[in-house]
């Protein structure tokens, strides 16, 4: 896969892209990484990349000529059809879903948004897909660039073991089991004795309860994409804070 980010700050990117997963997934060729700082492509006298909104307002937009000019560059140096997506907080919200359906591209240009956002020509006739990575406004689509990244990066083939991301919360629609490691009793904090037993049907029995239970404590929310049985819906039942539509099998 490659992944090309557009970006005024493409020095953000040095430490996030070349450490840990990341670093470890260009090594073993499943993943190529480029940042492009797209105010090298503007025709502007003075440079610049933003100017006033038509009919007035505060704050300034980014102007379509370089983005278009970019992206096109990039197009033109590929050997399939990226998909462009741009990084804004009007677009759809991102889900561990989006990511992986987006581990199956061969080449994504994310695009990076600042000021007041991107003149509308580039949202209608050069953008793929907008995602958002949460209901709140950062100073620059870079931070949301990277977790997009994070997020998909870890998904391809090779980059980490696959029963360590198939379980993963929101993977099976839930949030993940609760984990315990050594020692056993740590000042009288036990391990859950089912742990120990060594029996594999019932470990995997009270993970998925656990499962269950820590999703309908902490994201009810997600219940109501999931058909549960009727022994599951009594066992979430004291747990649920607020009412959740779950159907019976």
């Amino acid at each position: 896969m490659k992944i090309e980010i557009l970006s005024l700050f493409p020095e953000m990117f040095q430490g996030v892209l070349h450490e840990s997963i990341m670093k470890r997934a260009q090594e073993k060729g499943e993943v190529d990484f480029a940042v492009v700082n797209f105010r090298d492509y503007t025709t502007n006298k003075h440079n610049k990349v933003d100017d006033y909104p038509y009919g007035g307002g505060a704050g300034m937009v980014l102007t379509p000529q370089p983005i278009f000019d970019a992206v096109a560059d990039l197009k033109a140096q590929s050997e399939c059809t990226p998909k462009v997506i741009l990084m804004t907080p009007q677009g759809r919200p991102f889900t561990q879903k989006i990511a992986e359906e987006l581990a199956q591209e061969e080449h994504l240009i994310l695009v990076c948004g600042h000021y007041e956002g991107f003149d509308e020509r580039i949202v209608e006739h050069l953008a793929d897909d907008e995602l958002s990575i949460g209901d709140y406004v950062l100073t620059g689509g870079e931070l949301a660039a990277m977790v997009v990244t994070d997020a998909v990066v870890r998904l391809l083939d090779d980059v980490i073991e696959h029963d360590s991301h198939a379980n993963d919360s929101f993977s099976m629609g839930m949030l993940e089991y609760p984990h315990y490691t050594r020692p056993a009793d740590y000042q009288g904090m036990a391990v859950p004795d089912v742990l120990l037993s060594g029996h594999h049907k019932n470990i995997e029995q009270w993970r998925h309860e656990q499962a269950l239970i820590r999703t309908a404590k902490r994201r009810p929310d997600l219940l109501a994409n999931i058909t549960l049985t009727a022994d599951e819906q009594q066992l979430i039942a004291p747990f649920l804070t607020v009412s959740s539509s779950v159907q019976k099998k």
